[in-house]
């Protein structure tokens, strides 16, 4: 009995923590009129055409960016149909302002032109973009996301990623706007993207 109240107790302090860590990045990273202080910020990857900056749809587009790879299961997928599916809700003027971005963790297996293909299966605009993995451990600070390479030894992918799983939405003047999650609907990406083109 006392190793079950000992383990309640310690995942309860768990989930407290977690929650001030979250409380306390909102804190910080949040300026009063709605963006981020601390996140965000241009940088240059890879994709099947060359080249990819940030400031390459400056003025032209927003950017509703996500980081992950092209094996993952489920919260990718996810991410990308929910975006695609939001995008499609637009007015067609709308949507041209709406540039969708996958930034692979997994160098190694995420080519530029195997991106282009994953990506396109969602939305034919969608890039998917990479890099050598210090540049894309650099986009990966800069926006504070996390991941790490699980080794699967009893599996033919050799291993797999695990990573967080925010939307960055991203407005023309090249500044973080919003945080969105991989299980966000279609309909509150829909109007985060509307919200952020009216301004």
């Amino acid at each position: 009995m006392l190793n079950k109240r000992t383990g309640l107790l310690f995942l309860m302090g768990v989930a407290l923590l977690a929650g001030l860590g979250t409380a306390l990045f909102n804190d910080k990273a949040a300026k009063p009129n709605g963006t981020f202080a601390s996140l965000g910020g241009e940088f240059e990857l890879v994709g099947n055409n060359g080249a990819v900056k940030l400031s390459d749809f400056r003025d032209d587009k927003l950017v509703l960016m996500f980081f992950g790879f092209t094996h993952c299961p489920d919260v990718c997928p996810i991410s990308l149909t929910n975006v695609a599916r939001a995008i499609k809700q637009l007015a067609p003027e709308q949507a041209e302002q709406v540039q969708g971005m996958f930034v692979s963790l997994d160098p190694k297996r995420d080519t530029p032109d195997i991106l282009a293909n994953y990506v396109s299966f969602f939305n034919e605009n969608f890039i998917g973009v990479t890099g050598t993995k210090s540049q894309v451990d650099k986009v990966v600070q800069q926006y504070g996301a996390v991941y790490r390479i699980v080794e699967l030894d009893d599996s033919a992918m050799g291993y797999s990623v695990d990573h967080s799983s925010r939307l960055y939405l991203i407005d023309k003047k090249g500044e973080l706007v919003k945080l969105l999650y991989h299980d966000s609907k279609p309909d509150e990406i829909a109007q985060a993207i509307v919200a952020t083109l009216a301004q």
